[in-house]
């Protein structure tokens, strides 16, 4: 582990590989695909929406965390619904949206974790993981985008 690299710049790079594979996703042919486990069902809205979601969570979570306040319950369904919206067509708009909003979201992340520095990145923080452990949950979120994978032609 390189424990001088912002863990931040992790999240960065599951975004990026999430927004390459969603570039496929305009060919979707408007089917929701099962996940792994066969649990689930995703979609390319879906998981636009999970990732944003999910850095939201985090990065309010860490915002509690260093400034010494509960962290919020999230309540919202997360990846156990498929909202009607998920099941959208996704097109040239929704995929110029997405990379958008998620860049700015995990830019915001890295940022955050740089102005909090590398002495906080580590912190036993109670009962809740450090800033590493969140930065490293989170940048796992790539597994959103790999349950739809590339879908080109």
């Amino acid at each position: 582990m390189d424990t001088d690299r912002n863990p931040g710049s992790a999240v960065v790079e599951s975004v990026e590989h999430t927004l390459r594979l969603a570039k496929t996703w305009l060919d979707w042919d408007g089917a929701p695909l099962p996940t792994d486990d066969g649990d689930r069902l995703y979609t390319p809205h879906k998981v636009i929406r999970r990732m944003s979601d999910h850095i939201i969570d985090h990065l309010a979570e860490i915002e509690a965390l260093l400034a010494g306040r509960p962290t919020q319950a999230d309540r919202w369904g997360a990846s156990a619904i498929t909202t009607d919206a998920d099941r959208a067509v996704f097109t040239d708009a929704d995929l110029v949206e997405a990379e958008q909003r998620l860049r700015r979201l995990a830019a915001t992340f890295e940022l955050r974790l740089a102005t909090a520095g590398p002495a906080e990145w580590d912190v036993p923080r109670g009962d809740n993981w450090t800033l590493r452990e969140i930065a490293t949950h989170l940048a796992e979120s790539r597994w959103y985008a790999d349950q739809l994978g590339d879908l080109s032609a």
